[in-house]
This record gives structure tokens, C-alpha cells and sequence, in this order.
């Protein structure tokens, strides 16, 4: 079943995409190649084989954690644009007081 271009439409404006006329006939092609390609990894990925997260059979490589020094406050802060009280001052994006 090919996607078409009406197809994309749909999917777009679920997303809240806006996409013109030419996208829409560029993308159905490029969206159905896609879709056939997950299809046919559905069908070699059988109920015989395991899922796996990862092609690599690893377990945790990740350092220990150790305690180091950091970074002075003061030189944490000579670098930001704005600070405040010993922190960070951020424009606020919520609009309420806190």
C-alpha cells in the first residue's frame, strides 16, 4: 500500500506541520520507502528472536563514581551573563511569581 500524498497530509497536520504541496509529493515516496523498510525488518524480528536494546552484548561500561573537586562558585558564576544571590539569574518563562 503506498502512502499518498493525502496520507502525509494527515500526518502533517497532526504534527503541526506545515508542508506545501511540492513537499507533500516529495515526501510520500521518500515516507513509503521508510514504512516498507520497517516492515520487512518486522518480518525477520520473529517471536524466535530475543529483543535486544543494544547489536553489542554490553553491560555497564561506565566509570566508577569518585568524588573530585569543583569548580569554585565565583568562577562558575565569572562566567554566566547574569547571577544573583550566589546563582545563575535566568529570564523567567512562566510568568508567575514564584
Amino acid at each position: 500500500m503506498a502512502l499518498t500524498t493525502d496520507d502525509v497530509a494527515r500526518l502533517a497536520k497532526l504534527a503541526r506541520i506545515e508542508l506545501s504541496e511540492a513537499e507533500l509529493e516529495h515526501l510520500a515516496p521518500q515516507l513509503d520507502v521508510i514504512l516498507e523498510s520497517v516492515a520487512s525488518v518486522q518480518q525477520v524480528a520473529g517471536p524466535d528472536i530475543e529483543p535486544t536494546s543494544h547489536a553489542l552484548p554490553l553491560t555497564n561500561v561506565f566509570r566508577e563514581d569518585e568524588v573530585r573537586p569543583s569548580l569554585p562558585r565565583e568562577d562558575v558564576l565569572a562566567g554566566a551573563p547574569a547571577a544573583e544571590e550566589e546563582r545563575f539569574r535566568v529570564p523567567r518563562i512562566l510568568g508567575e511569581e514564584a
